[in-house]
């Protein structure tokens, strides 16, 4: 199989994935890997869009829960998000990839502002554009920042790749020998079992605009490109 079976993808990253085992922070090693399977897949013609957590430099939950202000700690994580998303376009213009990142908080001496129209036209150029500062608004997760921006770029799927499990299981695989894994789920599936694997606004997003999910894991090297070429790995998530 060569043929992709989607044109034009989001990819959500957790900022967890960018650090690896070591926890915290941006381990280069695997942000290399991943500039790398992006390669693979934007050479198959496919147009890719990424949207990155920040939740290995700050989790604005976290800080609401030390006693910060939830608003402040949510734009102190969507910073961390545009580190993140620099560290990667750097990764990926290193291997000759063409790469934009759009930020939806307004920092033009570091990236463009979010513009769904050129975040298109640079799509449709072969470009990969990197979605940073989430949704430019606190209480919204990384996660609705990438069913939003699907929708908005009418994009064919959203990619999730995660760091510590290859799938959606019934329960924590880590903890419950005797987790289940999912091939297929659907949306109401998520939400009713709270399953974990995107928040419920994400879910509902995804659900009402038609937007297949596939949940699989990036610590294996050329598990992007298996996705978009339609191979059956992970866990697929779809409408109703």
């Amino acid at each position: 199989m060569s043929n992709p079976k989607y044109k034009r993808v989001v990819l959500k990253l957790s900022g967890e994935a960018l650090a690896g085992d070591q926890g915290f922070g941006i381990n280069p090693a695997i942000i290399k890997s991943i500039a790398k399977q992006v390669k693979e897949v934007a050479e198959l013609g496919v147009e890719v869009a990424v949207v990155v957590g920040g939740g290995n430099i700050w989790r604005g939950k976290a800080g609401s829960e030390m006693g910060m202000d939830r608003a402040t700690a949510d734009y102190m994580g969507m910073l961390a998000t545009v580190m993140n998303s620099l560290a990667l376009q750097d990764s990926l213009e290193h291997l000759g990839v063409e790469t934009r990142v759009q930020t939806s908080i307004e920092m033009r001496q570091v990236a463009e502002p979010y513009i769904r129209r050129k975040a298109i036209r640079h799509l449709e150029k072969k470009r990969v554009v990197i979605f940073a500062a989430g949704t430019g608004n606190p209480y919204f997760s990384t996660d609705t920042t990438a069913a939003l921006r699907a929708a908005e770029i009418e994009a064919d799927v959203i990619l999730m790749a995660k760091n510590n499990v290859d799938g959606v299981y019934s329960a924590d695989p880590k903890v419950d020998e005797n987790a289940v894994k999912y091939d297929e789920l659907s949306y109401l599936d998520v939400i009713k079992q709270g399953l974990g694997v995107m928040d419920s606004t994400a879910s509902s997003l995804c659900m009402d605009n038609d937007i297949p999910l596939i949940v699989f894991s990036i610590m294996e090297e050329g598990n992007i490109k298996r996705a978009v070429l339609g191979e059956n790995i992970g866990t697929i998530v779809r409408g109703k």
